[in-house]
């Protein structure tokens, strides 16, 4: 039963179709989150926090976790596509 429910996902759809280049960056539309996505299950997150910026690596090991790496792949609403230097520049500041 899981297995359909998977299937309709866009991201585990599209993987059947392709396979993605590493890493991968996306942002928030609100332009205060970046991402970093390393593989399936891997990503890196820069957080604008005022003057700040906060950073986490997340392995993705519940179900829930995987769902979001899939959705920022997907570009699935509020993720949006961003680049390596983008990127970059927040994680200088």
């Amino acid at each position: 039963m899981s297995m359909c429910f998977v299937g309709k996902h866009p991201y585990f759809r599209n993987m059947m179709d392709k396979i993605t280049d590493f890493p991968q960056y996306r942002k928030l539309s609100n332009g205060k989150t970046f991402y970093k996505i390393k593989d399936e299950r891997n990503f890196e997150e820069l957080q604008l926090m005022g003057t700040r910026v906060l950073h986490y690596n997340t392995t993705a090991e519940q179900y829930p976790e995987i769902l979001r790496i899939g959705d920022m792949l997907s570009l699935e609403p509020p993720y949006q596509l961003s680049t390596k230097e983008e990127y970059n520049a927040v994680q200088n500041v």
